[in-house]
């Protein structure tokens, strides 16, 4: 009887033992699954706040490469732009430069003519400085064109006795003393106080001895002396008389 009561309390004992045992495994392992899961929580959300920073810098860098492009392209549009306003005051600048050109051309000029200074028209000293350079460049045939054109557009100009003087002198210089005679002489004869009449009458004789006409050379020399004397053409004078014997 003693034997069977303490097989029923060892029975008793072991069934009271592994149910509690079983629930306290039971519940150690839902608390290892909570941390389990909020470890996984922890880690998930730790990876996607690495995705979202990494897409905010992925779109930041998106936004900077924009950034890059838009200022490139605005650099372009601002040279090319600089480009075009320097090209139009490079024009407007060229513009008024030829505008100034033209009216210079237009207004009177100051010419020193015989030692004084005087005031022509545009196109009257356009028109004589023409004549001037073919003359000087050795182009007679056009000069004497250009001087004749001078004699009939401006009759009264103050330069209208040495064109006539350089028309006559351009003749010479071909050896058309007979047309060299004529001019020098009208020189002589429209403008007898004109400073450049010495030298007219001193060319005249050299046309006259060209044309072998020596008494002629000597009268207009000895005129040259008399009416202009103290003029370096008188001493010129004085010399081919004595020279002309």
């Amino acid at each position: 009887m003693k034997r069977q009561s303490r097989l029923l309390i060892a029975l008793l004992v072991a069934c009271t033992w592994f149910p509690v045992h079983e629930a306290g495994a039971a519940l150690f392992e839902d608390d290892e699954a909570r941390r389990h899961i909020l470890d996984m929580r922890a880690k998930m959300k730790e990876v996607e706040e690495e995705k979202a920073d990494k897409a905010s810098l992925l779109e930041v860098a998106n936004q900077n490469e924009a950034l890059r492009e838009e200022i490139a392209r605005l650099r372009g549009q601002i040279e090319v732009l600089t480009n075009q306003v320097d090209t139009l005051e490079s024009r407007q600048k060229d513009f008024y430069l030829d505008l100034d050109t033209r009216l210079k051309k237009l207004e009177p000029q100051q010419m020193v003519v015989n030692g004084k200074e005087v005031t022509v028209e545009a196109d009257e000293g356009q028109s004589f400085s023409r004549a001037e350079e073919l003359f000087t460049s050795g182009s007679y045939k056009d000069a004497i064109a250009a001087y004749a054109d001078f004699l009939k557009r401006f009759p009264k100009s103050h330069l209208i006795a040495k064109a006539q003087y350089q028309m006559g002198n351009a003749y010479y210089l071909q050896k058309d003393y007979k047309n060299a005679l004529k001019n020098q002489s009208a020189v002589v004869r429209r403008y007898p106080k004109n400073p450049v009449t010495p030298d007219a009458m001193l060319n005249m004789a050299s046309c006259q001895i060209g044309l072998s006409d020596l008494a002629s050379a000597r009268k207009t020399l000895s005129e040259l002396i008399r009416k202009y004397p103290g003029t370096e053409a008188a001493k010129k004078a004085k010399e081919r008389l004595a020279q002309l014997g």
